[in-house]
């Protein structure tokens, strides 16, 4: 390890530029694409800012960590899907489900009525060919200006990182599962 001096000036100018909704993307194969997600609407909730939460993968029913809390604090958080792909008994379903749950967010984000939506594990039904990619990227463009969307998952499409204004691409250094750790509950749930 190197030991560096603590920088004494702002390394950074101060931005001049307007304040305006925000296309945020965490991607790539790390831990913490949903999390980092999660502290953002923390974040803007903390701030007395409405926020919404879809997630495309999981049930309606899903209970983990984030649901219970979020209900706790009176953050909206939906299930679209049906569960992991693999374990899907009929990948139409899971399909429609994806476009059905696709509309209600498209209806969230035009409306205007939430500072952030966030679109948890989209990436997924738009890499299955679920979704079509132009009506997401139309639904961002077209969004109110003060709305921020906040989108997760693996394998993100390039035409949405191209659009989006910040994107942090989360890499795997290592993970418990590889050395054949199960997924730990209030860890990975």
């Amino acid at each position: 390890m190197n030991i560096e001096t603590p920088p004494t000036e702002k390394p950074y100018e101060k931005s001049e530029g307007e304040r305006r909704g925000l296309v945020i993307v965490n991607t790539g194969d790390g831990k913490g694409k949903s999390t980092a997600a999660f502290g953002l609407a923390l974040r803007a909730h903390g701030r007395g800012k409405a926020v919404k939460i879809y997630q495309f993968m999981k049930v309606p029913s899903a209970r983990f960590g984030e649901h219970r809390m979020f209900e706790q604090l009176g953050i909206p958080i939906e299930g679209l899907g049906d569960g992991f792909s693999w374990k899907s008994q009929d990948l139409e379903h899971s399909a429609q489900l994806a476009r059905d749950g696709w509309e209600k967010a498209r209806a969230t984000i035009l409306s205007g009525e939430q500072f952030l939506v966030v679109l948890d594990e989209i990436t997924y039904p738009l890499i299955y060919g679920w979704l079509p990619l132009e009506g997401v990227l139309q639904t961002l463009r077209e969004r109110p200006s003060h709305v921020h969307v906040c989108l997760t998952g693996r394998r993100c499409p390039p035409e949405i990182i191209e659009l989006a204004d910040t994107v942090s691409e989360i890499t795997m250094v290592k993970h418990a599962f590889k050395a054949g750790i199960p997924a730990q509950r209030g860890i990975e749930d």
